[in-house]
């Protein structure tokens, strides 16, 4: 059943019969049903917990500006207050950039990470966009390409995310997809649990093994750990649910 947290800005569904300790948030495109799996498994008991459909997917509306992660981590952060007590936030892709700037700004609400296919840190430079779309794009802002040309440039060189993305939604994937998280890594004090697909061609196993050794080294002691799925690529919630739930499990 579809409901509504933080002051009715957020859609998403809520799961087991106690007191919710879980918040899951889905990654780019996609809804809170990514974790039904997870949170309510047809051979296990409910997990109890929320899921939210963040800005701009499913059934929540978008934000208004185009937004950051961390713009969204502080709409997420009032559904912390309706947990009980410290949650552990399981995060997929783009849920992931919203959770690691929930628990590096909110540690009295944030007990610990589950992370999967989350792009944390780049293992290369980006690469800059083709020439030809560049000199298009300028073109098109002296006036002299027009908007349905620059369309058409927009999804043969952007990704594919960036082309379905519409109105604000393309304005905030085009702000996300620059971030890096270095200095939240730094600074979350919770236990986090990488838990990845060995073949995740969107978000490689480099970037948790990297992630994971900036976990360690920024504050000795902090427990961290990486759970390498064989045979498994990106949408984890999807294909393997049932080792999220157990590293949700072990950090209850």
């Amino acid at each position: 059943m579809l409901r509504t947290f933080a002051g009715g800005r957020l859609f998403g569904s809520r799961s087991g019969e106690a007191e919710p300790r879980v918040l899951a948030l889905h990654g780019w495109a996609r809804t809170h049903r990514d974790f039904d799996a997870v949170l309510r498994p047809v051979d296990a008991a409910e997990l109890a917990a929320i899921a939210v459909d963040l800005p701009g997917f499913g059934a929540t509306p978008p934000p208004t500006e185009p937004w950051g992660s961390a713009d969204y981590a502080r709409c997420v952060a009032a559904v912390l207050e309706e947990l009980a007590g410290p949650a552990v936030v399981l995060a997929h892709s783009f849920g992931g950039r919203v959770a690691v700037h929930l628990a590096a700004t909110r540690p009295d609400a944030v007990r610990a990470l589950v992370l999967t296919g989350v792009p944390l840190l780049r293992l290369t430079p980006p690469r800059p966009p083709a020439l030809a779309y560049r000199a298009l794009r300028s073109l098109h802002r002296a006036g002299f390409v027009g908007e349905g040309r620059m369309e058409r440039a927009r999804r043969r060189y952007g990704s594919e995310d960036y082309a379905a993305a519409v109105g604000i939604m393309r304005q905030v994937h085009g702000r996300v997809v620059s971030e890096s998280y270095e200095a939240q890594l730094d600074a979350i004090s919770c236990p986090v649990t990488l838990v990845w697909g060995e073949d995740d061609a969107t978000v490689p196993l480099g970037v948790a093994e990297a992630a994971l050794a900036r976990l360690r080294d920024a504050r000795a002691g902090r427990a961290a750990g990486l759970v390498a799925l064989p045979g498994v690529g990106h949408l984890v919630p999807l294909s393997a649910p049932g080792p999220l739930r157990a590293a949700v499990e072990r950090l209850l």
